[in-house]
């Protein structure tokens, strides 16, 4: 599956699956970012994001975490 900055439950999962110990609400934006970016099967263009997608994915990544 290819993912973009719009899939944001998606990525959510994935970085659930990824970083299982990590507290969504402790990372930074830039941090975020790259962890993203590191995501098997992100294909969007690195630069397309902004701070409202970020805090999109954040906040999905801490609803599945709840």
């Amino acid at each position: 599956m290819k993912l973009t900055w719009r899939d944001s439950d998606e990525i959510a999962w994935a970085l659930l699956d990824k970083f299982p110990d990590q507290d969504p609400l402790r990372l930074s934006f830039p941090k975020l970012h790259k962890m993203v970016l590191e995501l098997e099967g992100f294909s969007d263009d690195p630069n397309a994001s902004n701070e409202r997608t970020l805090e999109s994915i954040q906040m999905a990544w801490y609803e599945e975490c709840k």
